[in-house]
């Protein structure tokens, strides 16, 4: 979990903007890239789900081993 340590600037009275540290921004940065990386191998697992697979066991036979 990220511990975030945001300054929160106004304009007008109002909450406009979150200025972070560059090393949390850096960590939500990566924890995005990692969430994304995640989404698109499981929408490539899903996609091949169908696929002819060979048990591991089968290729080592066929290897001889």
């Amino acid at each position: 979990m990220l511990t975030l340590h945001p300054n929160i600037l106004e304009r007008d009275g109002e909450k406009a903007f979150a200025v972070l540290p560059y090393e949390e921004f850096r960590s939500i940065q990566e924890v995005l890239s990692e969430y994304d990386d995640i989404r698109e191998l499981r929408a490539a697992k899903a996609k091949e789900s169908d696929s002819h697979t060979t048990p591991l066991r089968s290729v080592r036979n066929e290897l001889n081993i």
